[in-house]
């Protein structure tokens, strides 16, 4: 059958007899054991249980221990399953299991487990463990982490191992140490249900030097010590709730030896400090959380002389309609352990969780005056999806935005849109800037290899095809030239500018680094093949004014007779090329002037021998 009907196949829950001991049974899993276990059965009892899982599957049985005297025909005591139509499948068995045959399968939904005991000395007795075929892996309560190598493994635990004598060290924070029983300390961290079971997921971690006790859903871990590994169990949804406002049957004001005052109650996941007033036979604290919620636990903590020890939750979703949390597949209220042998803070899971914005904590008993700081476990339940009104059609998934969320799409969309529009606008910058830049070095390499380059005649300059180290860089030329002085006879100055077209020069390119770049109508003048000078101007000798400033600025011992008779003396003395034998320059005479002194190079003196 579905397992959406297991409720209508339920197990007995109620053993028949004189010799039962712990009995947890459910239509999933469940643990039975005999009296006194894991001391010695007493003498003449009997225990019948009946087990049965819903039709379409089949039993399985895990023995975590059997221990019953050997005897005779097993007179001493015995143990004997049948199946639904009374055949024996096992026994009647006694002495002890094998551990090969402590676990077996049956062929059928539903068996009995009959105990008896006669006359005996010893013997622990049995515990044994069941659940349906669909858990292969399940395991016993005994069953210890110290047992798994593997880093990370599950198992199934049956129901009812919480009462089943082992120990544990730890708590969920920190983890467990590894020779603790697997089952018990999953019950311990609230992430499988005592009454039902489940699978578990187990980590195992480097180990702590210290494992700290502490009292969680009904469990009492101890104080451990250094262990080469941990046992971490994984839980999701167990984040602080915020509370929004509380109200309660009553409040004590007076701070008194609590130390808590009504104007330091805590909100936004902080405990919430409530203690009753001494006359409120019937106290109960009302919670509030900030929305809807999956509610996974609640911890409570109190004084040493006000502290509150059991009590029952009741729930709601409008306020209106109030109900008592329950575990699944059961009709009794669920009642809390708040206190254990001085351990006034304690954790209580809610598995499954509950849905609910409003709890009420309604204790049932408790010592000095109801008191507690209450914390809550969770995390926010998603939207509600309401079924279809149309009968025969297939319901529709609906999903409810809170007031916020449109807004936040909204949002979202633009931010995305305006950053696609941003980087595309930046994409197509870089193209354009690319091609502009490729576009102007074509236009300029075109320009500079193009046939059709306007230019005229006048603005034309050469470069030589080849110039040497020594050769001297030309100064940057103006666009503009000024034309050469002409002589009062008309006759043009030699100049040194740019030559016509007819001396050999073509459009220069630039073959090294020292060329000087064209991007403007640059030209550069051609380097002469030997020192020149520049023409000096002529001197007109018949220009009175030149002789008399001649004559003012040298001595008179060193014009030579025949100065002034001279007109057309240069001033200035020839280049090197034309110097004397003595290694001076001097002008070219015509030969009809004597030589006089120059103006501009003074004349080596004779030197007297010693």
């Amino acid at each position: 059958m579905s397992t959406q009907r297991l409720t209508l196949s339920l197990a007995k829950v109620h053993p028949f007899g004189n010799g039962c001991g712990h009995t947890m049974l459910s239509h999933v899993s469940g643990t039975m054991a005999s009296l006194n276990y894991p001391g010695t059965y007493p003498n003449h009892t009997q225990c019948e249980w009946s087990v049965k899982v819903p039709q379409g599957f089949t039993l399985l049985l895990a023995f975590s221990d059997f221990d019953l005297e050997w005897s005779q025909d097993c007179r001493s005591g015995s143990l004997t399953i049948l199946d639904k139509h009374g055949a024996v499948k096992l026994g009647p068995i006694c002495g002890q299991l094998a551990t090969s045959e402590r676990n077996m399968s049956m062929s059928s939904n539903e068996v009995t487990v009959q105990f008896v005991s006669g006359m005996h000395r010893s013997g622990r007795g049995f515990l044994l463990s069941y659940s349906t075929n669909q858990q292969p892996d399940l395991i016993s309560c005994l069953h210890r982490g110290s047992h798994y190598t593997s880093p990370q493994f599950s198992v199934f635990c049956p129901g009812g191992c919480r009462d089943v004598t082992g120990e544990i060290w730890g708590q969920h924070e920190q983890g467990y140490r590894d020779t603790s029983v697997l089952c018990k300390a999953a019950v311990h961290a609230g992430v499988i249900s005592d009454s039902q079971g489940g699978t578990v997921t187990v980590t195992q971690q480097r180990g702590i030097t210290l494992y700290e006790s502490s009292f969680a859903n009904g469990v009492l871990s101890r104080t451990g010590s250094l262990s080469d590994k941990r046992l971490v169990f994984n839980r999701a949804c167990d984040s602080v709730l915020s509370v929004m406002s509380y109200n309660a049957s009553s409040t004590m004001d007076e701070v008194e030896a609590l130390g808590w005052s009504p104007e330091h109650r805590g909100f936004g996941g902080q405990f919430v400090q409530w203690t009753s007033s001494k006359h409120d036979h019937q106290p109960w604290l009302e919670l509030e959380l900030h929305n809807r919620s999956n509610i996974t636990g609640i911890i409570t903590k109190g004084k040493t002389n006000f502290y509150i020890e059991t009590y029952m939750l009741m729930l709601s979703k409008d306020r209106k309609t109030w109900r008592a949390y329950k575990d699944a597949f059961s009709k009794v209220k669920k009642v809390f352990k708040a206190y254990s042998d001085g351990h006034t803070v304690a954790l209580n899971s809610l598995v499954p969780p509950a849905a609910a914005r409003y709890l009420q904590l309604r204790p049932l008993s408790w010592h000095g005056q109801a008191s507690a700081l209450v914390q809550v476990l969770g995390c926010s339940s998603p939207p509600v999806q309401p079924r279809s009104s149309v009968g025969g059609e297939t319901p529709s998934l609906y999903s409810h935005l809170c007031s916020s969320q449109p807004l936040i799409w909204v949002v979202g969309m633009i931010l995305g849109v305006a950053l696609c529009v941003g980087c595309l606008a930046v994409v197509l910058v870089g193209l354009v800037w690319k091609r502009r830049y490729f576009l102007h070095h074509i236009s300029c390499s075109y320009g500079f290899h193009g046939k059709h380059m306007p230019y005229r005649d006048s603005e034309l300059i050469s470069y030589p095809m080849s110039r040497t180290v020594h050769s001297s860089l030309p100064n940057p030329p103006l666009n503009d030239y000024a034309e050469p002085d002409v002589l009062a006879g008309g006759q043009k100055v030699g100049i040194t500018f740019r030559p016509g077209q007819d001396k050999g020069y073509t459009v220069p390119f630039a073959f090294n680094h020292y060329d000087t770049p064209g991007q403007l109508p640059e030209y550069a003048e051609p380097l002469p093949p030997e020192p020149e000078y520049a023409t000096p101007f002529s001197e007109q000798c018949s220009n009175p004014c030149i002789s008399l400033q001649l004559e003012t600025l040298l001595p008179h011992s060193q014009l030579l007779p025949g100065d002034s008779s001279c007109p057309e003396q240069p001033q200035y003395d020839c280049p090197a090329h034309r110097g004397l034998s003595n290694g001076y320059c001097a002008p070219l005479l015509d030969g009809t002037c004597p030589s006089r002194a120059s103006a501009i190079y003074a004349e080596p003196q004779p030197t007297k021998l010693l």
